[in-house]
């Protein structure tokens, strides 16, 4: 363990060469430019997406409003887990922080109560929450929601490293089985939740000493379901137990997971120790280099396709918005059917929103469009979203339509199966949006599409 380190002799550091050759580190190729691709994004985005958004409030079912930050903001890589298993370790040994002021501080005991944001600056420096909430383009002024206690344990740290141009680190507080919520003075599962919605990599980290996996911990893999693909777990230190130990601590850790992530396909297990150290004599070296460059290359692939992401990120919000809309519009259609003129419009609705199976308000939606049963919202999310929000409030979808603009649904219909997809397509195309060259697109014929089956 890291306390038992500081004897006389000093620890010999290992090589970086791996990191800097599969991170590309040394590379002086210019980063792809995607702004036309980006401003194209935004226009589908406020154009098509947004006016249905914010016109069935979307934003109160899921707490989830796409700023411009967000839509033009690097890939996010997110560190979680229980506390001291070495996270912020993680990050100073990817950046090469370590035995710099700016390392992160680390230690035994749960030293992170902040959640620390790294990213990109000319020089180093930090800055506080408050800050970083009132720049609008940065990508964390929603975060301000969350109020002032929550700010204070935000901090943004801005270092002039190649790897950051590329990509941003959030490191966050280590999980504390048997502390209650209320004790850290803010929402602490909404906040790693607003966190989790917008990673691109989310890396769990464990240690081999620390598996029981407790309520904490459990909600924060509840928070984590639907994002399966970007999950990858990380088994750290493992060059601190001897070989027979580590395989049984990697039985236990699958075991103790099995329950929470409930998917046929497990997500991807790293073995190795992530600090500058040597590793400890007599251990699987040369298993942990590789499990340790397989993680680097997992990492590049999320930065070399960060546009696809993106957009394929805004094409799920689209389909979730228009889910959304559906159901509103299907709540009020039954409500102005059910309506005669003697009736209390209350006691109707209440009616319909204890039980909207009664009226088939989910079933003919899947009937009707084609929308997969996974993708419905939770029906007692629309008993609190109709609370805050009466049903009189909304119009009919078939009421969203002038006759220059078009209706509403028909836009993000469009956006969803032909603008977006040929968005996606152009970037395809040699990774150059910029420059289509006629030999690929034969000019004036719309992109293909490699994500649509012909």
């Amino acid at each position: 363990p890291a306390e038992d380190v500081e004897d006389a002799s000093e620890p010999t550091k290992r090589d970086r060469s791996h990191l800097e050759n599969t991170l590309k580190l040394n590379e002086d190729k210019p980063a792809d430019d995607f702004s036309g691709v980006l401003q194209r994004l935004r226009k589908i985005y406020h154009a098509s997406i947004k006016p249905l958004e914010q016109s069935y409030r979307y934003n109160e079912l899921r707490q989830h409003e796409i700023t411009d930050g967000e839509i033009t903001s690097k890939p996010m890589v997110l560190f979680l887990g229980p506390w001291s298993v070495g996270k912020s370790s993680m990050i100073n040994y990817l950046l090469g922080l370590d035995d710099t002021p700016y390392q992160l501080y680390t230690g035994a005991e749960p030293t992170t109560s902040e959640f620390t944001v790294i990213m990109h600056g000319p020089k180093l420096r930090t800055v506080e929450g408050i800050v970083m909430a009132a720049d609008s383009a940065r990508s964390f002024s929603p975060l301000e929601k969350f109020g002032q206690n929550f700010l204070e344990k935000l901090i943004g740290i801005e270092v002039p490293h190649k790897l950051l141009e590329r990509v941003t680190f959030v490191d966050t507080p280590g999980i504390i089985e048997n502390r209650k919520q209320q004790e850290r003075g803010y929402p602490f599962n909404d906040v790693c939740q607003w966190f989790i919605d917008r990673a691109d990599l989310i890396f769990v980290v464990f240690d081999p000493t620390k598996l029981d996996v407790g309520l904490e911990l459990e909600m924060l893999f509840r928070q984590l379901k639907g994002r399966e693909s970007q999950i990858r777990i990380i088994l750290n230190k493992a060059d601190s137990l001897a070989t027979q130990e580590l395989m049984r601590v990697y039985g236990a850790l699958f075991w103790s997971l099995a329950p929470l992530i409930n998917v046929t396909e497990p997500p991807r297990v790293y073995v190795s120790s992530f600090w500058p150290q040597e590793y400890h004599p007599d251990t699987h070296k040369d298993l942990f280099l590789k499990e340790e460059i397989s993680l680097l290359e997992d990492l590049n692939q999320v930065i070399e396709n960060r546009m696809e992401n993106k957009i394929a990120f805004i094409r799920q919000h689209a389909i979730r918005v228009r889910i959304h809309a559906l159901l509103v519009d299907r709540y009020l259609q039954t409500y102005k059917d059910k309506m005669t003129f003697f009736s209390d419009g209350e006691l109707v609705f209440r009616d319909i929103v204890e039980d909207p199976d009664k009226f088939f308000i989910f079933k003919s939606i899947l009937a009707k469009t084609n929308v997969s049963k996974f993708d419905l919202p939770n029906r007692e999310a629309y008993k609190d979203f109709f609370g805050i929000n009466p049903i009189t409030s909304f119009k009919l979808l078939s009421q969203q339509c002038s006759y220059m603009g078009g209706c509403f649904l028909d836009k993000i219909e469009k956006a969803i199966t032909r603008e977006l997809p040929d968005l996606l397509g152009s970037i395809g195309l040699g990774k150059k949006p910029n420059v289509l060259s006629c030999d690929i697109t034969g000019c004036g014929e719309t992109p293909k599409n490699r994500y649509r089956k012909p």
